[in-house]
């Protein structure tokens, strides 16, 4: 039975896994931290890939999820947010030089979409759309059975569509994108601003509330907090009325600590969107659901990877 090495690739962690291929439960499974030790995160991802090595199976490959921005076919990390060091980084031939193996490389977000179709909430389904809302906003599109990857791997980046021209500052350092709206980084921002032009809330004045922080007070009725959940379904539901136009999935999936606070999020995002598509016909049939995999979605969505090559 083949064997696959599956590496998910973090600011905070790296996760290894080894997979039998006919099974999406990990026969053995390993985390460190990104950063530390004196060596370099890639010293790092070699030691820990080498801790897991099997003696006695031969590993057919090994599928990396890695943030930012990649060329996959070059196996090239291009930048990497949070990850010193990791620019215009030949990533997938320093691992084929040290284990001798194929090694295929994607964005965290797409395989975590990838994950989702195979072993999570998507599964059965051949058209789907994956948004993760967090302290970004990422996704994933799966059309006919195909990761959407586009000419440089770069498709799918749902967090950097405008959703409010000359909006607030974007992370990427443009303006306006929904990431920049509809975060939890963006709900955040929106109630920090509030409080310092006086609006009364349950958060005393020059407070800096988390996003989890202003969902709970939301739920005990906390109406500036209230409000900042409404906006960002809002501007939510409009983007994706805008991608169920272009792409007609028969299901969204919703991941993402944001994407947890229930009813807060999914109401005003649920009324958003009938409101803005145009045709009722776009949602009649079509599900809208809370991704299943959780912080495992990248981790599968590498072995889904390899199971796809």
């Amino acid at each position: 039975m083949r064997k696959f090495a599956a590496v998910d690739v973090g600011g905070t962690q790296i996760r290894v896994a080894i997979f039998n291929e006919d099974s999406s439960k990990p026969i053995l499974e390993k985390k460190i931290k990104t950063q530390g030790d004196g060596q370099t995160p890639v010293e790092r991802l070699v030691n820990v890939l080498k801790e897991v090595w099997p003696t006695d199976d031969p590993i057919d490959s090994i599928a990396i999820a890695a943030p930012g921005y990649l060329e996959p076919e070059e196996g090239l990390v291009v930048t990497a947010p949070n990850i010193p060091g990791w620019v215009n980084l030949p990533l997938a031939q320093i691992l084929r030089d040290q284990f001798h193996v194929p090694v295929y490389l994607g964005n965290d977000a797409n395989l975590a979409a990838m994950g989702e179709w195979k072993f999570g909430a998507g599964k059965g389904y051949k058209d789907l759309l994956f948004i993760t809302v967090s302290t970004g906003i990422g996704g994933g599109i799966i059309m006919d059975n195909q990761l959407i990857s586009g000419a440089h791997g770069m498709a799918g980046e749902i967090g950097h569509v405008v959703a409010v021209p000359d909006g607030p500052m974007c992370g990427c350092g443009k303006k306006g994108h929904i990431e920049a709206v509809a975060s939890g980084t963006a709900i955040a921002r929106y109630v920090r601003e509030k409080l310092a032009e006086g609006v009364p809330s349950a958060f005393k004045p020059g407070s800096s509330p988390s996003a989890k922080e202003i969902a709970d007070a939301a739920k005990k009725g906390d109406q500036l907090s209230i409000d900042a959940f409404n906006l960002a379904g809002f501007y939510l539901g409009r983007t994706i009325a805008d991608f169920l136009h272009i792409l007609n999935p028969a299901i969204v999936i919703m991941g993402g600590g944001v994407s947890m606070s229930g009813d807060l999020i999914m109401k005003p995002l649920m009324a958003s969107l009938e409101e803005h598509v145009i045709a009722k016909e776009y949602v009649t049939n079509m599900r809208i659901v809370t991704a299943a995999l959780g912080d495992d979605a990248g981790l599968l969505g590498a072995f889904a990877l390899s199971l796809e090559k």
